[in-house]
């Protein structure tokens, strides 16, 4: 009944993202995404993890014909697509193999194994959705929010020390090595997540079940409520509003080498084109994610995810995506969202709701101070910066406390007792 629920409103958010795509002249998350199936995908690395997402459920005869049937689709296209002159990229054999074993699940399996097997096909899918559904979104954004508060932010993150002006200066001293590593990271952060999850679900295959919470659970959610903040709170970063790449809307060209000063902020009206989807930073939120569930992995598996923290932190900032309020935000928010997940996940108990409780009262804390006192935390921010920063660790302390905690009392499986009939029945 839940995977039903939300597969109808998934399907149901996607349709109307669709409609409110069309009526702003462009191609919407479902025909996009119909698209790829004929024609050249817009990213092949995304379709390839999310079938090596959906291949947990697989064995390992299974993968082999999979990966070997993905392969061979694809050099099928790529003869076709040479031949008629068209664009060409990797990516369609990936996305046939999903859809295929999604129609072997409701054509050809029954019971727990068909269950299993949808169950696969749509994380994969979930997951090349949600990445077409994130374009839709940050069009519509950048149509129904004509004025940005690029100013109230720009004032409030010079009690963080302005980090995304010092960062931009750092990125450019690396030169172009450092700027393309950086860039990777930033742009295939869905390969990081994936490398992560297949860790955490490598037993699916053998246990024929998943576990109660891992990355994917988290990483959905995430996408799913922070476009919503976009809205509420529109933002375009730093290298738009005072950087080049502003054009003439941009409030001077002082990114990265000038802070801005410190006038009466104000909302500003920015073009139709640039997203606003700054407030919270969904790719630190992300990427915090992916650091929080490589921990309990190898020692590898723990680098790479401290290495994409890092990586993610550094491009954010160092390329004038984000303001360094917007990071802030991100981490409290994935700590927030992580710890309801686990909490759904075990049962909900009251260290959980104070948890989730506690990480959405400084979530929204942060959010009206940069909107409301944006000045005053200018004006002081030898007060401001500290209390921002001890607010966000606050979270962080409470969420390893409580974690740690539930990892060492398991929770026990709940066996319902016999129901007593009132009266014997007679045989």
């Amino acid at each position: 009944m839940l995977w039903a629920a939300v597969s109808v409103v998934a399907l149901g958010f996607l349709i109307a993202l669709e409609i409110a795509a069309r009526h702003y002249g462009v191609a919407g998350p479902v025909s996009a995404q119909a698209r790829e199936v004929i024609f050249a995908p817009r990213s092949g690395t995304v379709l390839y993890a999310a079938m090596a997402l959906m291949m947990v459920v697989l064995t390992w005869r299974q993968r082999f014909l999979a990966i070997g049937a993905a392969i061979g689709i694809d050099l099928v296209f790529w003869l076709v697509r040479w031949w008629v002159g068209a664009e060409s990229m990797f990516g369609s054999g990936a996305l046939w193999v999903t859809l295929g074993c999604a129609v072997v699940a409701v054509t050809r399996r029954t019971g727990r194994e068909r269950t299993l097997l949808l169950k696969g096909a749509g994380l994969a899918l979930l997951l090349v959705a949600g990445r077409k559904t994130g374009y839709t979104w940050l069009m519509i954004t950048s149509k129904t929010r004509p004025t940005v508060l690029d100013q109230y932010v720009a004032a409030a993150d010079h009690a963080l020390g302005n980090p995304s002006w010092v960062a931009g200066r750092i990125v450019e001293a690396t030169g172009s090595v450092g700027a393309h590593v950086l860039d990777w990271v930033y742009i295939q952060l869905a390969v990081g997540a994936v490398l992560v999850a297949l860790y955490q679900l490598r037993n699916v295959a053998a246990e024929r079940r998943f576990p109660a919470h891992h990355l994917v659970r988290t990483f959905l959610v995430i996408g799913l409520l922070g476009p919503a903040f976009y809205m509420i709170f529109p933002v375009v970063g730093p290298i738009f509003a005072y950087g080049a790449d502003g054009g003439h809307w941009a409030v001077a060209n002082l990114w990265p080498d000038t802070p801005p000063q410190i006038p009466a902020p104000r909302a500003m009206p920015f073009d139709g084109i640039t997203p606003r989807n700054c407030m919270p930073s969904l790719h630190t939120a992300w990427a915090t994610a992916i650091f929080i569930h490589s921990r309990k992995g190898p020692r590898a598996l723990r680098f790479l995810g401290a290495f994409w923290l890092v990586a993610t932190l550094g491009a954010t900032l160092g390329f004038g995506y984000h303001y360094g309020a917007d990071i802030v935000a991100g981490v409290v928010f994935t700590l927030t969202i992580d710890a309801g997940m686990r909490a759904l996940s075990r049962g909900w108990d009251r260290q959980g709701a104070v948890l989730v409780v506690h990480g959405a009262a400084v979530f929204t804390a942060l959010l009206l101070s940069y909107r409301y006192l944006s000045t005053q935390m200018a004006d002081h921010p030898w007060l401001f910066g500290p209390l921002v920063v001890l607010s966000t660790a606050s979270v962080a302390v409470a969420f390893v406390r409580t974690t740690r905690s539930w990892d060492r009392l398991p929770v026990q499986p709940r066996i319902p007792e016999q129901r007593r009939e009132t009266q014997p029945e007679l045989v």
